[in-house]
């Protein structure tokens, strides 16, 4: 009876104020859940927009030098990959329902590894396929015009190079920080109540 009665005194002098309620608790994953999702689809319809675009232009209009069609089918393959990435990642948070905060921790951890792996791998592929793409694509229209071909193609690489070097990583730093410090903050939570 007395180790019942400390278990009720340690229980009343827990400090839970800085702990959200489970109405935050789910407020949070519905938020992260609904955010992902909306740019998830937000980019299967553009990468879809992309690929009938650049099949319609190759399609519509006559190009003489293979060089054009091999560039547009590379942006429009680069499309794909992008499109079936992020369907394939649609699906995992699809099926993320109300769930314990440590079954949430580890989907965030699992999240992480995820976007760890897109930036190494299925975004350098995506880019490599549309830079190199769209390098192509261009050289027939600037094909006369010595000015015009050095004009636009140093657009182009500078254009490029920062997309590489500075969009890329910037875009990944931040959303890695937003996703670290939810995992930071339920890590915290978790530790609390345990």
């Amino acid at each position: 009876m007395n180790n019942l009665d400390d278990l009720k005194t340690i229980w009343h002098k827990a400090k839970t104020d800085s702990l959200p309620t489970s109405d935050a608790m789910i407020s949070t994953v519905k938020k992260f859940k609904g955010q992902k999702l909306r740019n998830k689809w937000s980019t299967i319809i553009v990468s879809g927009l992309s690929f009938c675009i650049i099949i319609a232009a190759l399609y519509i209009v006559p190009f003489k030098l293979l060089t054009t069609y091999m560039g547009g089918g590379m942006m429009a393959l680069s499309s794909v990959l992008l499109a079936g990435t992020n369907i394939k990642s649609l699906k995992r948070f699809q099926q993320l329902r109300d769930c314990s905060n440590l079954e949430f921790v580890s989907f965030l951890e699992q999240t992480r590894q995820n976007q760890l792996y897109y930036y190494k791998k299925t975004q350098v592929v995506v880019m490599l396929f549309t830079s190199v793409g769209l390098l192509l694509y261009i050289y027939e229209l600037t094909l006369g015009n010595t000015t015009l071909f050095i004009c636009i193609y140093s657009v182009c690489t500078v254009y490029l190079a920062i997309m590489w070097f500075y969009v890329r990583h910037r875009y990944f730093i931040k959303n890695a920080k937003k996703l670290d410090e939810t995992l930071l903050r339920l890590q915290s939570i978790s530790k609390q109540l345990n």
